[in-house]
């Protein structure tokens, strides 16, 4: 090959790589606030409001002597007569529809654990229902059921990932939601593709400007910020939600599939850090049951929250081995927290710090 052949060569290679680094780079603006056109999830909003009441509503039972019903817990799961909010809420919106099917009646029944539990006047112990108060801190007790769980948290955790979670990230960035029209602008709400993608923001419960901004984070929004320090979690989400919905007002799907990708994977990653800040909890407090019961009913609703990103890097076979493995069971109704074990908490964090390559910083959540 001669001198001006190689050197075409060279040149035309040289060209190549530039126009891949220069197509890496979007040629639209992704805004550094979540500030776009015709934005609208207040559906989400109301929902989240929703379980903020019911969260109040079972805290109740913190104290003694103070019982809830059942019926009326239940009744705000699906914004039903007899809810008792204290906010208003669009009838169309509910809790209850929105959770994975399959689950709606376990925490019903979770709903009628803590009810019959908030009606006894003993003390809690094992067997018996009760709240509860922590040998280690006054100022906290809780109400805890004779199987050890605190119904409360699991009902909590729970819902944040059968519905929160698996709402936005397996409803709202899945095929159905996404693989829709992106032309027709309707005013106040965008395209359709648009406004799935901005309901899907809207469940995270974090401001427009986070993480900038931290006022009125909810659920997700508020574990975001907590595992900040070990996964720098709060800029990295809401990067892929800003790409995402840059990407689609731009019609650039490719880069909205990217953003999927990064937000299931991240939003999942938030959920096994606090499951594992939980097992860490249950493992330092495991003498005082007070905290113990309730450190580990989170780490089981964040756990079982796992099988709801369609993503997830474990099966739900593993979700319910690791809740086996330190509950006794991966059915709640079957769980007692009187009979694990510092062991047994430690083998379930050991194993999901393994699963999600978290080893060296399992003890830092």
């Amino acid at each position: 090959m001669n001198h001006y052949l190689k050197s075409l060569l060279l040149f035309i290679i040289v060209l190549g790589f530039s126009a891949c680094e220069e197509n890496d780079e979007p040629d639209y603006n992704i805004p550094s606030t979540y500030n776009f056109s015709n934005v609208s999830y207040s559906g989400q909003t109301q929902r989240l409001a929703m379980l903020n009441e019911m969260k109040i509503y079972m805290a109740t039972t913190q104290q003694s002597s103070v019982s809830i019903d059942a019926d009326r817990l239940k009744a705000m799961f699906a914004n039903a007569d007899g809810a008792g909010f204290q906010g208003t809420f669009d009838t169309s919106k509910e809790l209850k529809g929105k959770t994975f099917e399959a689950v709606t009646g376990d925490f019903e029944a979770l709903m009628d654990e803590l009810a019959f539990a908030s009606q006894s006047t003993s003390s809690g112990s094992e067997g018996i229902s009760g709240v509860i108060k922590s040998t280690s801190n006054d100022a906290k007790q809780y109400l805890i059921g004779g199987d050890g769980l605190d119904h409360a948290q699991i009902i909590e955790k729970g819902l944040m990932g059968a519905c929160l979670y698996y709402q936005a990230t397996a409803v709202y960035m899945g095929e159905g939601k996404m693989n829709v029209d992106n032309e027709v602008v309707t005013e106040g709400e965008g395209t359709e593709m648009e406004h799935h993608w901005d309901e899907a923001f809207g469940y995270l419960g974090v401001p427009i400007d986070f993480p900038t901004s931290k006022e009125n984070l909810a659920f997700w929004g508020n574990y975001v910020d907590k595992r900040e320090s070990v996964l720098g979690s709060s800029s990295k989400i809401m990067d892929a939600m800003l790409k995402g919905r840059a990407a689609i007002s731009n019609n650039d799907l490719e880069a909205r599939d990217e953003a999927i990708t990064e937000a299931r994977a991240l939003w999942e990653e938030v959920a096994v850090g606090s499951a594992l800040h939980y097992l860490n909890e249950g493992i330092a407090n495991f003498e005082d049951m007070a905290l113990r019961g309730h450190g580990l009913s989170e780490a089981i609703g964040f756990i079982f929250s796992l099988q709801f990103n369609p993503s997830k890097k474990i099966d739900n076979t593993q979700v319910a081995n690791l809740l086996n493995t330190f509950a006794g069971a991966s059915s709640f109704d079957q769980m007692n927290l009187y009979n694990t074990s510092i062991e047994n908490i430690t083998t379930a964090r050991d194993q999901l710090a393994t699963y999600y390559n978290l080893e060296d910083r399992k003890e830092d959540f």
